[in-house]
């Protein structure tokens, strides 16, 4: 921690095959960092942590070069890719030792760097959480713009309490990272988890921009993905929706079993073959349906169990430096 009355800032970044972006984002943050020193804002320690989520690229060489010449940039290079929510929770975890307040920030740049000095701001106002929420999605095509607000009023529907907008572009306070930090579940959903904690947060506005340069890496097979993990991690709404389906299936069933009663005893002749595959093709569809999602939750309740670690970090630049540092002292 500083001892100066300003607060150590680390801005965490995830990284998976960045390379053609990267340089550019160091470069802005760089200037971001180095503009809330200069206003007083911010501890002269401040940081920008890149986490590699095992790219294939060279996004972890790019880090590596930069660290050598620009005091501001580490990085964590984990094992192999672990996903973007592990690979934050990495950065977040490391940056919780060394910080007072942690802003998490996608490396494509397409969130508004301008806002970070209000982030500030309304850390030093006393709140503890402050969510980045972006203005319009008029940028958006329409496919994106009806997923991603069906996927937000879907989690709030199911009860899950996330915040409108939001993706993970927020300034966290050390005591939020620490309590984040006795969250031990597998099946991480940060912008469902951080609303969990509590205390006083707050949302900022901002205008999301075009990616700089490379590819989204959330085509819609991951997002589907996304959005189903952040369902069935924070609700079981699923589950009852399929008991009540049963239920009204049952009551369906006893209503067509007095309509053939009826019929039968009138006497008339119930032949109904097309009726009857119907039937059962949908009751099968729909005991199918029920099956696989009881085996998503039993599936995730199996990864809990085990409790495998989240990500293996195989290199820490910071902690590299410090033991060259220490040998040198040594030798000397």
């Amino acid at each position: 921690m500083a001892s100066d009355k300003q607060p150590v800032l680390t801005m965490v970044v995830p990284c998976y095959n960045e390379q053609e972006v990267l340089p550019e984002t160091i470069k802005r943050l760089t200037l971001v960092l180095n503009d809330l020193i200069r206003k007083d804002l911010i501890c002269k320690q401040s940081r920008i942590l890149f986490v590699d989520d095992g790219s294939r690229d060279a996004t972890w060489q790019l880090i590596e070069d930069h660290n050598k010449t620009n005091n501001f940039v580490t990085g964590l290079k984990l094992s192999k890719n672990a996903g973007h929510q592990n690979a934050l929770l990495a950065g977040l975890m490391k940056a919780k030792m060394i910080s007072d307040c942690v802003i998490s920030i996608d490396a494509d740049l397409q969130d508004d760097l301008n806002v970070i000095k209000e982030f500030i701001s309304q850390y030093k106002d006393g709140y503890d959480i402050v969510y980045g929420v972006r203005k319009s999605r008029t940028t958006d095509t329409f496919f994106k713009r009806f997923s991603a607000q069906g996927f937000y009023k879907l989690l709030n529907t199911m009860g899950v309490n996330v915040i409108y907008n939001h993706a993970d572009y927020r300034l966290m306070s050390k005591r939020v990272l620490d309590h984040l930090s006795e969250f031990k579940e597998t099946n991480l959903f940060l912008r469902g988890l951080i609303p969990l904690v509590g205390f006083k947060s707050t949302e900022v506005y901002y205008d999301r921009n075009e990616r700089f340069a490379g590819e989204s890496k959330y085509p819609l097979k991951k997002m589907l993905a996304f959005a189903f993990d952040g369902i069935t991690s924070f609700s079981v709404t699923p589950i009852r929706l399929i008991s009540g389906i049963g239920l009204l299936m049952f009551a369906s069933s006893l209503l067509i079993g007095i309509y053939v009663i009826m019929n039968k005893l009138l006497g008339y002749t119930v032949t109904g073959w097309s009726s009857l595959m119907i039937s059962i093709w949908f009751i099968g569809g729909i005991h199918l349906v029920a099956l696989g999602l009881i085996g998503e939750y039993v599936g995730k309740i199996y990864k809990e169990v085990k409790g495998r670690p989240k990500y293996i970090i195989e290199t820490d630049l910071q902690h590299t430096q410090q033991n060259q540092t220490v040998k040198q002292l040594i030798h000397s």
